[in-house]
């Protein structure tokens, strides 16, 4: 008999966000037979991360990266979900729910998780086409589309929405200023000290921040043009975003009467003043008090789970949680009352060389409160202090360096073994803050369900699904439950013998965590050997070039021989010259130039290369400063034939001169060459402009190849003609110059964020197959051209000639072989 499908209760939940979509997971979880499940969701879309909004904004994120239960997952839970369709009435008596629609559903159990509301300053014009909030995906949709149109934005608000639209638009190539009320950003997490050295870090970063900056109106006619000030000033804008907090979304509760006041009144057990009505996440208010953080709408979900189900009579009390701003590259963290005030003392760590601060607010030798800027690595650990309440007894002045120094301090002197640290946490220990996941769940995960990698983890926990900064702690757990069993993620080799983990990992590692030196990454990741090696100094070199464009200084000593000294050296022990020739096209001038350089420093061979440009061998290291001087004063730069950069852009002379040529494919190379010149990538990088069919400049054996036909221009990838030559793949066909410049820009960016170090367009594209270069380039529009702006930022930094940089006396005598300490790990290619 299927007794139990027919009795199954009718709980239908108003909201497709985390909060009620959580909910429903803890209620399948401890009873997945219990009720028939219907969804309502004002979105059009599947329950995503809005946590992950602000990488989605950045770029940084895809919305099917973002995306938490995909529609398969409702099928295979029985679960009905009405997307598209927000809830407009509830019949109380009747027990009845309509959507705006028609759609019309009984319920036995109402579940209310309607969310917040952006809060929208009562100034003049904020009814203006170009003011948007920054609170779901259609929002972000709308600023991507403001930020491609390009111009100014003012983000008003200065907390942690305003700051993560602010990155977000930057990086997306507007030109930026945050409008704060008062003198701190972010002031109910950073005190003023960390709230200034935050202020500087994003002035760094092209942010402008105006802080005690009160909005008086929205100017403009039909769309917004500027923001006016009440101290008389005016700010230009394009787009203006309204990033000044949130209010509950009890509307439809007030409506049909529950009791609300600033939210959904609930209970120690999520329940309404109906009870047959529950509430959880954003739009409810228990005790007088409002949550807007993802760690007490966790506890929220898994009390109103246990009194739906009937599994338990827990209640509702918030724990203290912990706040991290998502902007890349910032590493910010607090939690509790780091205000502090009578009774209260403070402990405070600053080293301003490396940009931390951390400062530790006690009382009765109990840790209350916490603020770490710039190095925020052990958030987790004071949280769990925090937590405890305890005296802090010996750990008193030692807590302020950090879990490694405070426990290594507290028993034998070693460096703290992270491994056993890990271990001797409680299984009740948080190890994911935005999921709310413990350490005890995710060992349970592992060993019921026979978890074996950090992708699985992430499906049946959540953990290190979301910001990723519990990753090393997910990942340890794995490694203390399985041992040998485990094998690092997707089945990546580890870079090199000084780590255990994958070009891929570290590349998402350094981005998630905001790592910004080579040290910070092997400290940060658990390197085994303290200064790395020959390996992997110089792919974390190029990944932090390729991550943090502007921010991150290169370091010269973890490059190849060649990219030292820029220039390629030879088996005699000189070095070869190469001149930067755009698109292969000279003149009498350069070609004058270059023969008296030959002259004067005898260089002994001067030959023409297959990339069509004059080599000049044979010059001695003594002799390259000199060299590089005397190219440079007739306006010739490096050629960069001895990096992995862009070498050569190769033309052939097109419809200018050529009788078959069908377009100027000189000039396209030219232009090519002029934007990606400069340019760093995981290998060396061939371009070729072919004016017709015939191919005379072997466009199709370029790692980017441009064939000209009668109606615009083929584009081709991936081709190589060394040792096994291979073919490029067809990407598409395109009409414009504007059009190859967009799609080679955006290709370049691609090969140089998903790559590994050393591996050529032809291996990646192999591993990751032409039809992804395709979506991301070719279907993806607006991906693209994020992808071309992103390259074009780092090039603002990548286009300077080091031939000119190290042709003064004093870089001179800066280069020679003493100030070479890594010349072993780095060795010549």
């Amino acid at each position: 008999m299927n007794m139990q499908a027919y009795e199954r209760k009718r709980l239908v939940v108003v909201g497709n966000g985390m909060a009620g979509m959580r909910t429903v997971e803890e209620v399948l979880a401890r009873a997945p037979d219990r009720f028939r499940i219907t969804v309502f969701g004002a979105e059009p879309h599947p329950n995503y991360d809005r946590i992950m909004l602000s990488p989605l904004l950045a770029g940084e994120k895809r919305f099917e990266d973002i995306v938490i239960n995909r529609l398969d997952w409702y099928e295979a839970n029985g679960i009905e979900l009405v997307a598209g369709e927000r809830v407009v009435h509830v019949d109380r008596e009747a027990r009845l729910v309509a959507g705006e629609h028609g759609t019309v559903r009984p319920y036995d159990v109402l579940l209310l998780a309607t969310g917040s509301d952006p809060f929208v300053i009562p100034v003049p014009g904020t009814d203006l086409a170009g003011v948007v909030t920054f609170r779901d995906v259609a929002d972000v949709e709308t600023m991507l589309e403001a930020a491609h149109r390009g111009g100014r934005a003012i983000v008003i608000g200065g907390g942690l929405l305003g700051l993560e639209a602010a990155n977000g638009l930057a990086r997306n190539g507007m030109e930026v200023t945050v409008v704060h009320l008062v003198p701190t950003l972010m002031e109910r997490q950073l005190d003023p000290t960390a709230g200034a050295m935050l202020a500087a870090d994003l002035e760094r970063r092209g942010i402008h921040v105006l802080t005690a900056a009160d909005t008086e109106a929205l100017l403009g006619e039909d769309r917004v043009r500027a923001v006016r000030l009440k101290d008389g000033r005016e700010l230009p804008a394009d787009l203006v975003v309204m990033a000044v907090g949130i209010r509950p979304n009890a509307a439809l509760a007030r409506s049909i009467g529950l009791e609300c006041r600033r939210g959904v009144v609930v209970d120690d057990g999520m329940r309404t003043s109906d009870p047959r009505i529950f509430a959880v996440g954003e739009c409810v208010e228990h005790r007088g008090v409002t949550y807007g953080l993802v760690a007490p709408i966790w506890d929220m979900t898994k009390v109103c789970a246990d009194r739906l189900t009937g599994a338990a009579e827990s209640v509702f009390a918030a724990a203290v949680s912990g706040t991290r701003l998502k902007v890349t590259g910032i590493d910010m963290y607090s939690a509790g009352d780091f205000v502090g005030g009578a009774g209260s003392e403070e402990v405070v760590f600053r080293d301003p060389a490396r940009g931390v601060y951390k400062r530790l607010v006690l009382r009765e030798e109990r840790l209350v409160g916490v603020v770490l800027y710039g190095d925020a690595r052990d958030g987790g650990w004071y949280l769990d202090l925090l937590r405890r309440g305890e005296p802090l007894g010996e750990l008193r002045d030692l807590a302020i360096f950090g879990e490694a120094v405070a426990t290594a301090a507290q028993g034998s002197g070693a460096p703290a073994d992270p491994a056993a640290a890990l271990a001797a946490l409680p299984a009740e220990a948080e190890i994911c803050g935005c999921n709310g996941v413990c350490k005890g769940k995710v060992l349970n995960a592992i060993e019921a369900q026979g978890l074996k990698t950090l992708d699985a983890v992430r499906a049946h926990t959540k953990a290190s699904a979301s910001c990723g900064s519990c990753t090393p702690k997910v990942e340890g757990l794995l490694k203390l439950a399985l041992g040998t069993g485990y094998t690092a993620p997707e089945g990546e080799k580890p870079m090199c013998r000084c780590t255990g983990l994958g070009h891929d990992r570290v590349r998402r590692e350094i981005v998630e965590r905001g790592l910004k030196s080579i040290p910070a990454v092997m400290a940060e990741l658990g390197w085994t050997t303290p200064d790395g090696c020959h390996i992997c100094r110089p792919a974390l070199n190029f990944y932090l070039l390729c991550a943090w464009p502007g921010e991150y200084r290169d370091d010269a000593q973890s490059r190849f021989v060649n990219e030292r000294m820029h220039a390629n050296i030879q088996k005699d022990g000189t070095y070869s010259v190469v001149p930067r020739m755009w698109g292969g096209l000279t003149n009498a001038h350069e070609l004058r130039a270059i023969a008296d350089v030959v002259e004067k420093h005898r260089i002994p061979t001067v030959k023409v290369t297959g990339g069509q440009r004059i080599d000049l061998l044979g010059v001695r290291r003594e002799q390259l400063p000199e060299v590089w001087r005397d190219l440079n004063a007739a306006g010739l730069v490096s050629g960069h034939a001895y990096g992995k950069a862009l070498r050569t852009v190769k033309t052939c002379v097109g419809s200018e001169w050529c009788r078959f040529g069908t377009q100027d494919s000189t000039a396209m190379g030219i232009a090519l060459e002029r934007m990606a010149w400069g340019s760093w990538h995981p290998h060396k990088v061939k371009l070729a402009v072919s004016g017709c069919p015939r191919n005379c400049a072997e466009a199709t054996i370029k790692d980017f190849g441009v064939v000209a036909v009668e109606s615009g221009w083929e584009l081709h990838v991936a081709g190589n003609g060394g040792i096994k030559v291979r073919v490029t793949d067809l990407l598409c066909k395109v009409a414009t110059k504007e059009e190859v410049l967009e799609h080679c820009g955006a290709f370049l960016q691609l090969y140089r964020e998903e790559a590994r170090y050393l591996e050529r367009t032809a291996h990646w594209v192999e591993r990751v197959g032409i039809d992804h270069v395709r979506r991301r380039i070719v279907a993806d529009e607006a991906g693209r051209k994020a992808l071309h702006e992103r390259f074009l930022h780092a090039q603002r930094f990548a286009q300077t000639d080091p031939w000119a940089e190290r042709a003064s006396a004093v870089t001179r005598r800066a280069e020679t072989p003493a100030a070479e300490p890594f010349r072993t790990l780095v060795p010549a290619e």
